[in-house]
């Protein structure tokens, strides 16, 4: 087995996509993201503790299929499943791959306060076999959840991350022997499978006063056979294209589809923009993610797959909405059902 695990750096772009913009401090988005104001912002607040519209929460189970560490080692290889939110569990190669894992009940600094599970995660972290990579797109609790990085450490072969985030790890006792920190346009190739990062359109912390401290990415995850990207977090940009251009066509594009608002379009996408962005991409199936399993937004919970399963049967872009730990073969996606009317 050939592993190589050197960090390759940034090419240089003719373009505006450079490598990732780190002045004072902090992390910039290629655009700078225009303020939301204090009045809007304590509006904002207001709604989301005292006010929420009706529909944000499912009114009934939500259907998961309940996975074991026998099953996912005797799945074949290619294999996708989809643990909740962002995050996705892949088999690769006969290793395993897992994105932005949170398994703790509120995605919160504290489990007694915040956006609470829609549903049980299909295995817990306990039960996963063997992890090869962990791969995190920023830091935010719905994507870095810090009782899962710990419970996660001592089965798992590389954390993958972001520049700074990796950092968080070390500190957080994950061996930084284990820890690959890329930028932008950076790759790591790591028991055959190519990781990228790729530039997003997002922001980041955990509290107070690291604001954007540390860098947000997309992901590109690739071997000799598949093409995959993996989106994270991230408003509808001119990167998409330019990643499109680069790494694409994909075979399946893993985009944001949820937690929108008209109040912070910089940060995510809505269902028109998750369609424009997998076309950027030079897509051939999309699976929506980042719904399904927090309250994070004024939306009704199931309107992202409403919304982004009319627009791709108009635009006749094949879709997977698989349930939560159903099985994905990578190389023919089926559809799935439309589960979260059932």
């Amino acid at each position: 087995m050939t592993t190589s695990t050197s960090v390759h750096p940034a090419p240089t772009l003719a373009g505006a996509l450079h490598v990732s913009r780190h002045q004072r401090g902090v992390y910039h988005n290629v655009a700078p993201k225009p303020p939301l104001g204090f009045w809007t912002s304590l509006k904002l607040t207001w709604r989301f503790l005292f006010a929420k519209p009706a529909g944000t929460v499912p009114d009934r189970p939500i259907p998961v299929h309940a996975l074991s560490r026998t099953d996912l080692l005797a799945a074949p290889d290619h294999s996708l499943y989809r643990l909740g939110h962002s995050t996705l569990l892949f088999k690769l190669g006969g290793r395993f791959i897992l994105t932005d894992p949170v398994f703790c009940q509120r995605a919160s600094p504290v489990q007694w306060a915040g956006p609470a599970r829609f549903h049980a995660a299909p295995i817990s972290c306990d039960d996963l076999p063997p992890i090869d990579v962990v791969l995190l797109s920023h830091n935010h609790y719905d994507h870095l959840d810090r009782s899962a990085i710990r419970a996660l450490t001592a089965k798992t072969r590389y954390f993958v991350t972001p520049l700074g985030v990796g950092d968080q790890l070390i500190g957080w006792d994950v061996p930084a022997n284990k820890v690959r920190q890329l930028d932008w346009w950076q790759s790591v190739m790591l028991d055959g499978v190519n990781l990228v990062a790729t530039p997003a359109q997002h922001f980041s912390g955990r509290g107070l006063f690291d604001a954007d401290k540390t860098l947000w990415a997309s992901w590109v995850i690739s071997d000799e056979r598949l093409r995959l990207f993996f989106s994270g977090d991230s408003g509808y940009f001119g990167g998409f294209d330019e990643i499109g251009r680069r790494f694409g066509p994909f075979d399946l594009t893993l985009l944001e589809t949820g937690a929108y608002d008209e109040h912070w379009p910089f940060v995510h996408m809505t269902p028109e923009e998750t369609l424009q962005a997998h076309r950027d991409l030079r897509g051939r199936c999309l699976l929506p993610i980042h719904n399904g399993t927090f309250d994070l937004a004024l939306h009704p919970w199931h309107e992202p797959f409403e919304r982004i399963a009319s627009l791709a049967q108009a635009a006749a872009v094949p879709l997977s909405t698989p349930e939560m730990g159903e099985r994905v073969d990578l190389h023919a996606p089926h559809g799935g059902r439309e589960w979260w009317r059932s």
